[in-house]
């Protein structure tokens, strides 16, 4: 049985959501979210039992462009701070991360054939 979109997550299934992957790839890196957590108040969780956390759709949009903007960008925490506490900035539509990020494949992708050419030329 599927849970509804709109159901609340557990941190394993927002780690997958996200494509969170720890560097060994042997673990799901969920003390990555509780870091966040710390780090930026918009995200808040509810905690049941057990300390267990779940997670609504708009906190896994949080941890989404937390992730987007740390990963993809590059930016630092403090940068990615400064964003989340404008309030305009959280309504930025996930389309336009989308496209950054499809030109940031686009632009590497130039480069890569770059390279290729001037290999294929100085051998």
């Amino acid at each position: 049985m599927s849970k509804f979109e709109s159901a609340y997550k557990t941190i394993g299934e927002v780690v997958k959501i996200v494509g969170l992957k720890s560097k060994r790839g042997d673990t799901s890196p969920t003390h990555t979210i509780r870091y966040w957590e710390k780090e930026f108040k918009q995200i808040k969780p509810k905690i049941l039992n057990g300390n267990r956390r779940y997670y609504d759709q708009k906190n896994i949009y949080l941890i989404r462009k937390v992730h987007f903007l740390l990963k993809d960008q590059g930016m630092t925490i403090k940068g990615v701070k400064k964003i989340l506490n404008n309030i305009d900035t959280l309504k930025l539509d996930e389309n336009l991360n989308e496209s950054i990020k499809a030109n940031n494949i686009k632009n590497k992708l130039v480069k890569i054939s770059n390279m290729i050419k001037y290999l294929k030329n100085n051998k």
